[in-house]
């Protein structure tokens, strides 16, 4: 065209054209095939396009579709030696073009290029409009219900070292028996609906099965059975009403929703807005779907004893725990363990698929705090945590589920079976627990109780008989399974029990040594690399120890332990042989932004209005560290170099790093309730880990500023290496240096697009016998900073101890009814 303005017509205009092949083109377009072609707008949350055909295109993933402008997304273009051959290039390029999030006409151009009109070129607007009929292998979504995700199973596994948790269905066992009872697959996708369900079209025959929660189930207006399959036909509508009992209802139909798999699964993590259908709740006009994930026939008869029992509002349920991995008299005194299990706990109404909060009595701890890992007793220095534990955040007790966090430095009392954790999927608020420690090998054994359910789809019963135990618990049940003495070459090593499919390895005593962390590296390669295990499936690191998943129905618990144990045996000795790859990572921070200040303004607001870490962080971080100046905050978090010791603290690749100079760890208090909520992106310190929040999320941390995000979902930028999301590893170092938040904003949005690398160092080596060699120069100097840094510490500490007391004291006083 630039040719042609300037009167130089290109030379193929002057020579004769010469047709060579066929080419096909199509238009995809945002419009419902399925409400006459109407505009569809918002998020188109993935894009796929194939990379041999040509596409013109203006959309890809995260993109927002407006309604106002030309309904045009992308021109696909296939070429061919011959009409035959483009078509058969057309199908297989439509095959592979992939649309989440709003409806498009993708689905209707596969229909219609495959059918007979389109391969016999008798296509025209009156054949399209008379003679062509658009039949959607879907499901629409008229009503969406309260709360409705597409889940699988056994979810997204594979990722709890870098803070991605599985998600799945809450309630394992009713999900998986619905896919049983309409033949499909283990891992087929289905429909988890809380508390009120959706309203379904279902634009072709399907057969579905309704399970889980009690709800009225009505197609066409007729009432149907749950826990049964059952047959829909072409244009019939579901609807599901508000649960009478449990909380959670599953809908599986044969074959599965077809949603794209991210990272192994298609379940949807919510919060971290990926997986199942645009990674969110399901929303009026979404269409699904269905696939073909069909493993067997669909069973004639099944046993009424498939069907769980729901306690009434008037009775308790009935939860088989495994004592561990944290409890006395490490952590809590023996009568508070009695107590736990003595009491009926309540659920929290600040309940969901993270956690679920329980209200009862409130522990007594065994220790007064938790040293260098924090002011409460319930901190300890980050570990991985177990799907099912029971965490103490302070002295608030979570069961964390599904969605919950791996990473944390808070304890937990005990575990709960696997075989038991559907149960936790149907509690709702208000609804009261009783908690029974019950042994590995009972645990073992109501896993292949409810594995023989599944399989024959006929047993007697889904779970034990529960009762509370004449003797102590704290006596009886022991939540560490084994224990190395220190040697000259090795620090003391604790086996603990976390669960009837983990086990959490500490090495050395409870307070923060590099040389602990390099002994959980060795023991990983050593476990992955070197002599691999059958059974184990996951090995993810904490500051001072390694959690070990297994399938306990593969490898028992004692053999493992056995295993384990002989390990220690091949690890290296010498601390000069040890050395890591420690990329150096630059990162920019806008120290003190408003991101970071914003948040802090909510907690004031909102969670608690004063606090020793309030009105600002970095003030309280001077004070509690003796520094002469908030400046003096400033110089040491930029110049220091953090290693990331873990991932997933808070989420989604967040690194859990320590400044490598002990001269520049900061020692701070973790808010205590945490924050509600955390800006992507906010950089904190809590005891004296660095952590850089990897999605909007709750957080305990002292809020210092802002940096790029560390997760890219669709990986756009070639930063993140090996087509990960997260950006950190193991043993990187983070540098941060100074930004104007304007400036931030900017790059930011570059940085997330892919138009903005940053700066890494690879090959860097980081030896431990050269790193020991360095704290012995340097130690006069170091430990005349930890001194002064103590001392301000403790006179910080006795003064919150002062104030507490002269508020009580003023609280009685004003209410002589507080006892």
């Amino acid at each position: 065209m630039v040719s042609l303005a300037a009167g130089q017509p290109p030379h193929a205009l002057y020579s004769p054209l010469t047709s060579k092949g066929v080419a096909i083109e199509v238009r995809l377009c945002s419009e419902d095939p399925i409400n006459n072609f109407h505009p569809s707008s918002g998020t188109l949350s993935q894009v796929v396009f194939p990379n041999d055909v040509r596409v013109d295109t203006w959309v890809f993933s995260d993109i927002q579709i407006a309604p106002f402008y030309d309904s045009l997304l992308a021109k696909l273009i296939v070429h061919g030696a011959d009409r035959n051959e483009a078509i058969e290039r057309l199908h297989h390029a439509l095959a592979r073009v992939c649309l989440i999030g709003i409806s498009t006409k993708l689905d209707c151009l596969r229909q219609l290029t495959a059918s007979s009109l389109f391969i016999r070129a008798e296509i025209s607007l009156k054949t399209l409009t008379i003679c062509f009929q658009y039949q959607p292998n879907a499901v629409e979504v008229l009503v969406a219900g309260t709360y409705t995700t597409i889940q699988d199973y056994p979810g997204r596994v594979g990722h709890w070292d870098v803070g991605v948790p599985p998600s799945g269905p809450m309630d394992d066992y009713a999900f998986r028996l619905a896919n049983r009872l309409v033949g499909n697959a283990e891992n087929a996708a289905g429909l988890e609906c809380t508390l009120v369900g959706p309203s379904l079209r279902f634009h072709a025959s399907a057969i579905i099965a309704i399970t889980g929660a009690t709800m009225s189930a009505m197609l066409d207006g007729t009432s149907v059975d749950l826990w049964k399959p059952i047959p829909v036909k072409t244009g019939q509508i579901l609807k599901l009403e508000r649960s009478i009992s449990g909380c959670r209802t599953y809908i599986a139909v044969r074959g599965g929703f077809d949603v794209p798999t991210y990272l192994g699964s298609r379940s949807t993590f919510v919060l971290g807005k990926f997986g199942g259908y645009a990674g969110r709740t399901l929303q009026s006009g979404d269409t699904l779907f269905i696939d073909k994930c069909i493993n067997d026939s669909i069973p004639s008869t099944v046993s009424g004893a498939l069907i769980p029992h729901y306690p009434a509002e008037d009775e308790e349920w009935k939860v088989g725990v495994l004592y561990g991995p944290h409890g006395a008299p490490d952590f809590f005194t023996s009568d508070y363990i009695d107590q736990f299990f003595a009491v009926t706990w309540q659920v929290h109404h600040n309940s969901n698929r993270l956690g679920v909060r329980l209200i009862g009595p409130n522990p007594t701890w065994s220790r007064s705090d938790g040293g260098e890992a924090g002011l409460h007793p319930s901190n300890i220095h980050d570990c991985e945590y177990a799907v099912g534990s029971i965490n103490f955040t302070g002295n608030t007790p979570i069961i964390l589920t599904q969605d919950g966090p791996s990473l944390g430095g808070f304890v937990c009392l005990v575990t709960i079976a696997k075989a038991e954790l559907w149960k936790i999927g149907q509690i709702k608020p208000n609804d009261r627990i009783r908690f029974f420690p019950i042994t590995f090998g009972q645990a073992l054994a109501l896993e292949h109780g409810q594995d023989k359910l599944l399989a024959t789809l006929t047993s007697s019963a889904t779970s034990i008989p529960l009762s509370l135990l004449s003797s102590s618990a704290s006596i009886t049940f022991k939540c560490v399974l084994a224990q190395l003495p220190a040697t000259a070459t090795r620090p003391t090593v604790v086996y603990r029990q976390a669960g009837d499919h983990y086990i959490l390895i500490e090495y050395g005593p409870m307070h923060l040594d590099l040389r602990y962390r390099f002994r959980v590296h060795l023991l990983m390669e050593e476990l992955r690399d070197h002599h691999p295990v059958n059974g184990i499936l996951e090995l993810a690191p904490g500051v001072r120890s390694l959690q070990i998943r297994y399938d306990s129905r593969v490898i028992h618990q004692q053999q493992l332990l056995t295993t384990l144990l002989a390990a220690e045996d091949h690890l290296p000795t010498e601390d000069s042989d040890i050395s890591v790859e420690s990329r150096i990572v630059y990162l920019p921070l806008s120290f003190e932004d408003s991101a970071a200040l914003d948040a802090v303004k909510r907690y004031r607001e909102t969670v608690r209005a004063s606090a020793p870490w309030l009105p600002n962080n970095v003030d309280f971080i001077q004070r509690i560290n003796g520094l002469p100046s908030r400046d003096d905050v400033r110089r040491i978090v930029f110049d220091a170099s953090y290693l990331v010791l873990g991932l997933g603290d808070v989420y989604l690749g967040a690194p859990c790093a320590v400044p490598i100079d002990p001269r520049h760890r900061l020692l701070t208090s973790k808010y205590n309730p945490a924050r509600i909520f955390t800006a992507e992106g906010t950089v904190g310190i809590g005891g004296v880990y660095m952590c850089i929040y990897g999605m909007d999320s709750p957080g305990g941390y002292q809020l210092i500023g802002r940096t790029l995000p560390i997760w890219n979902t669709f990986v756009n930028n070639t930063v993140f290496e090996d087509g990960h999301p997260w950006l950190l590893r193991f043993f990187d170092q983070v540098r941060f240096y100074p930004i104007e938040e304007k400036e931030l904003s900017i790059q930011r949005d570059a940085f997330r697009e892919g138009r903005l690398s940053v700066r890494i160092i690879h090959g860097n080596i980081f030896n431990l016998g050269e790193y020991n060699a360095f704290l012995e120069r340097e130690s006069e100097s170091i430990v005349n900073f930890t001194t002064k840094q103590a001392a301000a510490f403790v006179e910080e500490v006795s003064q919150w101890q002062l104030n507490d007391r002269v508020d009580r004291k003023y609280t009685i006083a004003s209410d002589p009814n507080i006892a």
